[in-house]
């Protein structure tokens, strides 16, 4: 589909009474979540690749406190992290998303993982089966999150990240997956800012950010640097509800973090070389032009701050 067309259908569903309902049915049968197997697949994925690097700097999930911004249609990064035996794990969003068909559909998928959970938190896979046994066996009575967890996942929504109500280091570590990139800028600032304060001293935040245009999911003729090339009055034009983009770059969204006073540990962002061939192929608005095209034209980045306290 061209990228212009899904922005308009998007753009008003937006507006409608029921545009939620009919815009997460045309995901399910035309969109991204057509091949809910495969998304849910690439979570595990992530939830794989966000443990091993905050194991990488010291983190662990076992026994921790979490907050997770941003849950979803399903909760596969709390659940994964409540079988490996995190203590906590409070998830909120904007709206509440969850549907208890991809919940079950999720859990079921983790059971054919629990081998790799286990190693990759290096602790006992029968630990794991036997929180598991007992997830599956609660998610057949309920749909709620807290109830199927045995209290340990605490689902918001809707719910203010920056506004959690939790005590001052109450969590070990913040995360979130693709999510910041959808997130207006000054609500970043304060998310970052709240979860300061939340975060215990000697805490983590860990963000895994695609910031690259997703349009380009939906229409391959584009790529992932393409709305670099639209100023913000016309970006607002093709941005929406469903699919608002800040179009901030990675170096902008870690020093975010790092202006509210976490250090930073881990950045992974790099310019590839095809990136940086597109970004000299196009034009560039004139509001990005004072970015270096090394930094411009980074589309994904995973950081890890860490929270010297007072």
């Amino acid at each position: 589909m061209h990228w212009k067309l899904k922005g308009l259908m998007q753009k008003t569903l937006g507006v409608l009474p029921a545009g939620e309902t009919l815009h997460y049915r045309l995901q399910r049968h035309l969109g991204g979540m057509r091949n809910p197997r495969r998304e849910i697949g690439l979570k595990i994925d992530d939830w794989e690749g966000m443990v091993k690097q905050l194991h990488g700097v010291g983190a662990r999930i076992p026994g921790a406190r979490l907050m997770e911004i941003g849950s979803g249609w399903y909760p596969a990064l709390p659940l994964a992290c409540h079988l490996v035996g995190a203590a906590r794990v409070h998830t909120v969003d904007l709206n509440r998303l969850l549907k208890p068909d991809l919940m079950r559909l999720c859990i079921a998928m983790l059971g054919e993982q629990l081998p790799r959970l286990a190693s990759t938190c290096e602790i006992d896979l029968a630990e794991v089966e036997t929180r598991y046994a007992r997830l599956r066996e609660a998610a057949n009575r309920s749909d709620d999150p807290g109830t199927i967890s045995d209290g340990v996942i605490d689902y918001r929504a809707p719910a203010d990240a920056a506004a959690s109500g939790l005590p001052d280091g109450a969590i070990d570590i913040v995360f979130s997956n693709s999510v910041l990139e959808h997130v207006p800028p000054d609500a970043i600032a304060r998310i970052h800012r709240a979860t300061r304060s939340l975060v215990r001293p000697g805490g983590w935040i860990f963000h895994s950010v695609n910031c690259g245009d997703h349009y380009a999911y939906a229409d391959r003729s584009i790529h992932q640097l393409n709305y670099l090339q639209f100023s913000d009055a016309q970006w607002a034009f093709w941005n929406n509800r469903f699919l608002y983009q800040n179009r901030l770059r990675a170096h902008q969204l870690v020093d975010g973090a790092r202006d509210a006073g976490f250090d930073i540990v881990l950045d992974t962002s790099h310019a590839r070389p095809q990136r940086l061939q597109q970004l000299q192929a196009m034009a560039i608005a004139e509001q990005f032009r004072h970015i270096a095209p090394e930094k411009l034209c980074i589309t994904t980045v995973d950081f890890i701050g860490r929270n010297p306290g007072a």
